[in-house]
């Protein structure tokens, strides 16, 4: 398995169109590249933005080089457009790629 993990700092006021928009667009992320999800994480900030990070699942390297290689853009524009109006700053990489060595996380739990 690999992971790959990215942030976000979102305007003040957006956080929820944010996090719907993320949803749909891990969704088809999921069902157009091949992904295995993701889960996102809020990190409140001291500049006033609230720093979201998304750390995402896949089967390995490859699948997920392919799909950034593609750009993983969402295919449904107002979803694209709710996501890209809601976000503030966020890089052009990815925070960390990793590959999984160890799994221990109880997927069993809801």
């Amino acid at each position: 398995m690999f992971v790959a993990a990215y942030w976000w700092k979102v305007h003040p006021g957006k956080e929820e169109q944010f996090r719907a928009a993320w949803r749909r667009g891990t969704e088809l992320i999921r069902e157009k590249y091949g992904s295995l999800g993701s889960r996102l994480h809020r990190d409140a900030e001291a500049d006033g933005l609230t720093r979201f990070i998304g750390v995402a699942e896949w089967p390995d390297r490859a699948t997920w080089q392919k799909a950034f290689d593609a750009k993983m853009v969402y295919d449904e524009p107002a979803t694209r457009a709710a996501f890209v109006d809601a976000i503030a700053e966020a890089p052009r990489e990815p925070m960390l790629l990793m590959e999984v060595t160890d799994d221990l996380l109880d997927r069993s739990v809801e």
